[in-house]
């Protein structure tokens, strides 16, 4: 079990595997991690020769074989109290060579790390180990328990031991049960094993061990009394002591259950002071054990009922609300299907399970998840490795349930949409009715990417088919991780060209505002002024109190666009026109009054903000600036 000078113990600080890579994270120790600031060199991680890592495997098999042991400890300590006949006899053997093993364990103590409280690292030094053990209660309570004190007497004395002395030595051995309560609290912790079954196992093993030691109490006070027959055995079984043993354990063992579950016939009870003494002090302990066993097994009942309970709680809450206004059944069914839906996929929501992780292991299962239906997205056809990492990382997850609206046709563009399963249907409304689906989407094809690039409201209206899954990305997010990358927006803008292009012509009727000079778009303005004037014009002039969503892109990419009048700020028109011009802010301030007086039909020379200071460069113009040219 010692390790070598040539193996290096590093993964014992970090695992209870001691060769191999980390393959369960359950497996990490909390009680082994060094305190922040605390500097550990390379040495520190190689151990001294013939010192054993305390979460060393092997070592870890010897201590669970240990409580195998203490479990039969547990058991015979009592019962050899109770029943002499096979303290000397057939279970002294068994006794002797499980006191062997025992004895073997305080050795290898002596070569085992131990974590130094204060530094919290790891000590192998021999002198400091064997001093610390020693110093402690540990030491002399594990040699006490572990003497075979009977052996002992008779080697000295030649006679064979007698007396009650030696039986209660005995009950020294259950210094050993604190192994086992140590071992449950491991597998509490250890996600490979149920919680509910482990901590089932351990109110189990509380159980029998006060109904075992209970009964063998009460039968050594039955043994021991003078008078047998003034016993609570002694009254039903006459001559008990020279009986079966095993008659004696399971008279003892049936009192002691009917008590401690409180069912009480009656056929056994106390008939001695000394007993009723015992009885009172069992009851007293019972009531503290019951009430110990059902709130823990409460516990473990709701805790795994929890999540139902929740659900019922909101299921309620929507019937309530939805009754008390008055919805419609359409609209009441979907925010069921959606509350049971949230439900069934909470182990599956990105993220509530990503948001405690760091930012690296979030950005890796995004990309193992997402990465493919990302990169098959006709938008980003073509685009660097590095743009579609950044975007995937960026992108959030969601589920929708069959007849749900993902978008609604008209609202304000903040996310567009990729289908990872599942299908939608693409609507359009005209004077308030529903027409028929334009087209039907599936995986890795978009949605809401039209308002989003355009920045205008949504066309159209998404409807899911069938269970969806869904990745979005916030049109902010999106304009600010192109905006660096130049020559990938270009590309994603030839790529939205074309699929524009090549849209059905009734999705294309739809959008007649946006597609009715695609054959002249230049790429590296995504749409020139007068189209995208066309645009503004179809869906209602801009007008100064109604500008369009802030966005906080860069003309690198995305040109800024701007809102022109064609006067003097705070006058009005003889026309009283005030809405001006949107359009996308040109390179130079030359190409900005040609514009203007393309538009407005006459040449202007000073360009003015709406506080009246005057336009000397147009980087420092913003989205959605008004600017007076006159």
């Amino acid at each position: 079990m010692a390790a070598s000078n040539e193996r290096s113990p590093l993964p014992l600080l970090f695992r209870r595997r001691s060769t191999g890579d980390i393959k369960n994270l359950a497996s990490v120790s909390s009680s082994l991690l060094p305190a922040f600031g605390t500097v550990i060199d390379e040495n520190y991680l190689q151990l001294k020769k013939y010192v054993i890592a305390p979460y060393d495997r092997r070592y870890r098999l010897w201590q669970t074989f240990l409580v195998i042991l203490v479990a039969y400890s547990a058991w015979a300590s009592p019962f050899e109290l109770a029943f002499r006949k096979v303290e000397t006899g057939s279970l002294l053997y068994v006794d002797l060579a499980v006191d062997a093993f025992f004895a073997v364990d305080i050795i290898l103590t002596f070569f085992v790390a131990y974590l130094d409280k204060s530094t919290y690292l790891l000590v192998d030094d021999h002198t400091k180990i064997a001093i610390r053990y020693v110093t402690t209660i540990y030491f002399p309570m594990d040699v006490a328990s572990t003497l075979p004190f009977q052996v002992i007497y008779r080697i000295f004395s030649g006679k064979m031991p007698v007396g009650e002395l030696f039986g209660f030595l005995n009950l020294l051995r259950l210094w050993r049960v604190r192994r086992v309560s140590e071992l449950f609290t491991r597998l509490e912790k250890d996600t490979r094993f149920s919680y509910f079954w482990t901590r089932y196992c351990k109110l189990i093993c509380v159980t029998l061990f006060a109904v075992h030691s209970a009964g063998c109490f009460y039968f050594w006070l039955a043994a021991h009394h003078k008078v047998s027959d003034n016993t609570w055995i002694g009254s039903q079984v006459p001559d008990f002591k020279h009986r079966s043993v095993w008659l004696g354990y399971t008279y003892s063992i049936y009192w002691s259950i009917v008590t401690l579950t409180t069912v009480g016939y009656g056929d056994l009870h106390a008939v001695n002071t000394g007993e009723k003494i015992f009885n009172m002090v069992y009851m007293l302990f019972n009531i503290g054990l019951t009430a110990y066993l059902i709130g823990n097994m409460t516990n473990l009942i709701v805790h795994s009922a929890v999540r139902t309970f929740a659900m019922r709680d909101a299921i309620n809450e929507i019937l309530r609300y939805a009754s008390k206004n008055r919805l419609p059944e359409g609209l009441k069914e979907q925010m069921l299907a959606h509350m049971q839906l949230k439900f069934k996929t909470a182990e599956l929501q990105q993220e509530e399970v990503l948001e405690d992780l760091p930012k690296a292991i979030r950005s890796g299962i995004a990309q193992h998840l997402f990465r493919r239906t990302v990169g098959n997205a006709y938008l980003f056809k073509g685009v660097s490795e590095d743009l579609i990492v950044q975007l995937v990382s960026e992108m959030k997850a969601e589920y929708f349930p069959p007849k749900v609206e993902i978008i609604l046709q008209n609202e304000i563009p903040t996310d567009f949409y990729i289908i990872v399963s599942g299908a939608v249907d693409v609507l359009a409304y005209k004077s308030g009715m529903e027409q028929h689906p334009l087209t039907k989407l599936g995986s890795s094809e978009m949605v809401g990417e039209i308002g989003v690039i355009f920045n205008i409201p949504q066309p159209f209206t998404v409807r899911t088919k069938r269970l969806s899954q869904v990745i979005r990305i916030s049109h902010h997010h999106f304009k600010q991780l192109v905006q660096p990358h130049s020559k990938d927006g270009k590309i994603i803008i030839t790529n939205f060209v074309q699929y524009l292009k090549g849209l059905k012509p009734e999705v294309l009727k739809e959008i007649e505002f946006l597609t009715e000079s695609l054959g002249d778009v230049n790429i590296e303005h995504m749409l020139s002024n007068e189209e995208l004037e066309n645009a503004a014009n179809a869906n209602g002039d801009a007008n100064a109190n109604e500008a369009p969503p802030p966005s906080t892109t860069s003309p690198s990419t995305f040109p800024v666009r701007v809102i022109i009048h064609d006067h003097r700020p705070g006058e009005s028109t003889l026309e009283g026109n005030m809405a001006g011009k949107l359009i996308h802010l040109p390179d130079s301030i030359e190409d900005l009054l040609k514009i203007a007086e393309k538009k407005f039909g006459k040449r202007g020379s000073t360009i003015l903000m709406a506080d009246g200071a005057k336009v000397e460069e147009l980087n420092a113009l913003r989205e959605n600036d008004h600017l007076y040219i006159f």
